[in-house]
């Protein structure tokens, strides 16, 4: 609890044990008879619960005041100062002192419900190190800030400090705690050549690490900005409670107004009409859904950041919660990304066959051709050229010979005649001076969490599309093993950003699509979706700015957590409203027929909004049955 809290909570308090026993010795022996021989024996009361008001309302005078001076006449300080001030013109003191009382206890719970959400936001935002240890040419250290290191500083990670910036691994090994970045528990052993992101926790040796991005380039500078700005997205239920807010006071204020006039003409009784205004003023107070709508949305951005999900904006979690299909990238998304080789034909051919493929990949890191070199590696010199050919393959000129490595239509191109193999898996074909030579069989593995994924969408209603650059045969046995409603094969990257367009522009007007990749060369994709979601991609700048939500890590559990808590985000949003007005509403009616005392109105205002924070911090709290 805050200092700021604290004080609050005293001042409650004691004002809360002077008006309990002031109200006491009221009932008791009846103030407003110690002096019964005076013509004003309302004074004396007033002079003892006034005090009180003042002590647990000033800040709220303070408030109303200055607002007022700034053209924000009709806010909830407003209403609770009429209501109180009107309570004291009727002579109803112990109902004044009570409205402001209890609307100061819902206050404070409700800035203690925002300060905890704050809290674990914060504690999200304190990935970033203050310090760097720069290891000088002489072999010293030198403590810098972090914002000072440059690309190809060699720099120190002890053990128990944060790594400052991005970068990797040149001498020592140490395990990792990546907790902050990516929600997973368990640390991750680190070795020469690996590179470990900034915003990491060093936990057992000491590294010497050379960065590779400036500061302002690192994953920390892109997460806290990421996190810095999610709140300023707002979703359409925020805006709608906004301008809700601006015309529901003002409207309130002027139907009590006429509701008092108008009773008083009718049944010259100015007190009881009076009075009832006040309830109906006290009640029609909407802090329980403009503060609940807003914290509930802010609840669950800051539990999703804790599992490493990063979202930008209510509005993403709002679309999100919307969406009725779900397209999906395949390669490093729904499987693995770890090609192996499975097979290479002709069998005798081996050795050539993966040789002039090395040789065509070597300047590539391409999944497929590091598969293909980490089973044979060639060094050629500096006589190799390279064309790249896009989305068909590689054409290689090296020592007088021309090789080509790639798909089918490589082939086509250059008009060489080739045997088409038709097995499961990428196939890479091969050849040499015009003639081919032969092919190799590449399979990539399903991810763990992707049939859970893809079967909790269909129990959701949610229709699957995947996309892949593969042939048909690899495309439907992903598919028939994932249970993908359906499939599109053989893209170039082109022929996917087309087809997506193709796709967004065919649906219903009330339908929302999302778009899942791996954040490598997705980027155009994920800027076209109604949502955008990059996994693993935190390193990656284009995916970042293209997406709106951020997985930072390959874990497909994560889309599902993130559906979990978009989906009981809007419904907590939903209860709070209906829930608000309902009774509300209720009050307001039997306030203006005179069945509701000032109590019940309290509890329509404060109890109400009490009610709907305590559930708004619900939001971010998922299980496996949500």
């Amino acid at each position: 609890m805050s200092r700021k809290l604290k004080k609050r909570l005293i001042r409650i308090i004691i004002s809360l044990v002077l008006f309990i026993a002031l109200f006491i010795v009221d009932k008791v022996i009846d103030l407003s008879k110690v002096f019964p021989f005076t013509p004003w024996e309302w004074l004396f009361p007033l002079l003892l619960y006034s005090p009180i008001y003042l002590f647990i309302s000033y800040d709220i005078l303070i408030k109303a005041v200055k607002n007022i001076a700034h053209g924000q006449v009709f806010d909830e300080n407003f209403l609770m100062i009429v209501a109180t001030f009107g309570a004291f013109a009727i002579v109803e003191f112990p109902e004044a002192v009570a409205v402001m009382l209890f609307y100061q206890i819902g206050e404070f719970f409700q800035d203690l419900a925002v300060g905890k959400s704050r809290k674990e936001i914060a504690s999200l935002m304190d990935i970033k190190s203050d310090t760097a240890n720069l290891i000088k040419e002489d072999g010293s250290i030198e403590v810098i800030e972090p914002e000072l290191l440059e690309v190809g500083n060699i720099i120190r990670i002890e053990p128990g400090e944060k790594v400052p910036v991005d970068g990797v691994v040149i001498s020592g090994s140490s395990f990792i705690d990546t907790k902050a970045l990516t929600g997973e528990s368990l640390p991750k052993e680190v070795t020469m050549g690996e590179e470990v992101l900034s915003g990491t926790i060093n936990l057992d040796s000491a590294i010497d690490m050379k960065v590779t991005r400036a500061y302002e380039d690192s994953a920390v500078a892109k997460i806290l900005e990421l996190v810095e700005n999610s709140t300023n997205v707002k979703s359409k239920q925020e805006n709608f409670i906004s301008k809700f807010a601006k015309w529901y006071t003002p409207i309130v204020v002027i139907s009590a107004l006429l509701l008092a006039l108008i009773g008083f003409l009718v049944s010259g009784e100015p007190y009881v009409w009076i009075g009832r205004a006040l309830n109906f003023l006290v009640v029609s107070c909407p802090c329980a859904i403009v503060i609940s709508v807003p914290l509930s949305f802010f609840t669950s951005i800051g539990k999703a950041a804790k599992l490493g999900i990063l979202i930008k904006g209510s509005l993403y979690l709002e679309n999100f919660n919307k969406i009725d299909t779900f397209v999906f990238d395949k390669t490093g998304t729904l499987t693995k990304g770890n090609f192996a080789i499975t097979k290479v034909i002709p069998e005798e051919n081996r050795e050539e066959i993966l040789r002039i493929a090395s040789l065509c990949e070597s300047q590539s890191s391409h999944p497929i051709a590091l598969s293909i070199k980490k089973e044979i590696e060639v060094n050629p010199n500096s006589s190799l050229v390279i064309h790249n050919k896009a989305g068909k393959g590689i054409v290689a000129e090296y020592e007088n010979e021309k090789y080509y490595c790639g798909n089918k239509g490589l082939f086509v191109e250059e008009l060489i005649e080739f045997n088409e193999i038709n097995e499961i898996g990428t196939v890479v074909y091969v050849g040499k001076n015009q003639e081919y030579i032969g092919a190799i069989i590449i399979q990539d593995e399903v991810k763990d969490n992707a049939k859970e994924l893809i079967d909790y969408l269909h129990q959701q209603r949610i229709n699957s599309v995947m996309l892949t650059g593969d042939n048909e045969r690899v495309a439907s046995s992903v598919s028939s093993a994932l249970n993908v409603d359906r499939y599109h094969h053989s893209l170039l990257p082109q022929d996917k950003v087309a087809l997506f367009q193709e796709i967004m522009e065919k649906k219903n007007k009330n339908s929302l699509i999302a778009y899942l990749g791996d954040g490598i060369n997705d980027a155009p994709v994920l800027a076209l979706a109604d949502v955008g979601i990059s996994m693993g991609a935190i390193g990656s700048d284009a995916a970042i700015e293209a997406s709106d939500i951020v997985l930072m890590n390959d874990n497909l559990h994560n889309v599902v957590s993130a559906k979990k808590i978009a989906k009981k985000t809007m419904r907590i949003v939903i209860e709070n409203i209906v829930f608000a007005l309902t009774v509300k509403i209720a009050i307001l009616i039997l306030s203006a027929f005179g069945l509701a005392s000032i109590w019940l109105a309290v509890f329509g205002d404060v109890g109400v909004a009490l009610l709907c924070v305590l559930n708004a911090l619900r939001s971010g709290r998922i299980s496996h049955s949500n």
